[in-house]
């Protein structure tokens, strides 16, 4: 399993979760950072220092946030708006910097 980032992150971003993560999985979009599945290690490190607690354990993810899950993966699954390819597993967040961009679901998320 690996963690995962949750609405409360959504236009907050305080990114001491980015500071850190040792396994640098967590990159930034424009409204919420994400966790990439296949690079992080489960050290849980992010989670305690979240400001906001948007940080779960996939597994414990609420049902309301279960969406969250699906969004994480396709920050790097699918090709994001204004980019020609998906982002993949880049081996870091630090070398490749702010994306910029979010899913098409985060882009348009309302909290309820």
């Amino acid at each position: 399993m690996t963690f995962v980032i949750g609405a409360a992150c959504v236009d907050v971003m305080d990114r001491a979760c980015v500071d850190e993560c040792p396994a640098d999985c967590i990159y930034v979009g424009e409204r919420m950072a994400y966790i990439n599945p296949e690079e992080c290690i489960d050290c849980s490190a992010c989670e305690p220092v979240c400001p906001v607690e948007a940080i779960t354990m996939e597994e414990d993810v609420a049902p309301d946030e279960a969406v969250f899950v699906t969004e994480n993966a396709r920050f790097f699954s699918d090709i994001l708006p204004g980019r020609a390819e998906p982002l993949g597993s880049p081996g870091g967040a630090a070398g490749l910097g702010p994306v910029g961009v979010d899913t098409p679901f985060v882009q348009g998320y309302t909290a309820p």
